[in-house]
């Protein structure tokens, strides 16, 4: 049986992360830091409104926060907001040594039975 527990972070760190150009917006956050969404608009092939639409749902994850100083508008990424797609995979990872472990342990026991 599946444990269910809220997961509502979960699930809109991952519907964030699932469109190519937000993800290629992050990895270009942590390479170079905080950016202007000028700058990061440039590396697209689309519209400065439409990469500000991605960096809104962005931010609705909390994997990046706006800083505005005039009129640049800075955007910095939360990596630690990732942390939580980390502990998922390790709670997954573990599922599989376990049952990995069982089949082991099945496989050995057929091979001492011959």
């Amino acid at each position: 049986m599946v444990e269910r527990y809220d997961d509502t972070d979960l699930t809109a760190i991952l519907k964030a992360a699932s469109d190519p150009t937000r993800r290629a917006v992050l990895t270009l956050l942590a390479q170079h830091g905080p950016m202007r969404v000028t700058d990061l608009a440039r590396h697209f092939e689309m519209s400065l409104n439409s990469v500000s639409k991605h960096i809104k749902t962005l931010e609705s994850a909390g994997l990046v926060s706006r800083k505005t100083e005039w009129r640049e508008h800075l955007i910095e990424l939360h990596p630690d907001r990732l942390a939580r797609v980390d502990e998922w995979f390790k709670d997954l990872r573990s599922i599989w040594a376990l049952r990995l472990e069982k089949l082991e342990t099945l496989m050995t026991k057929d091979d001492r039975n011959d």
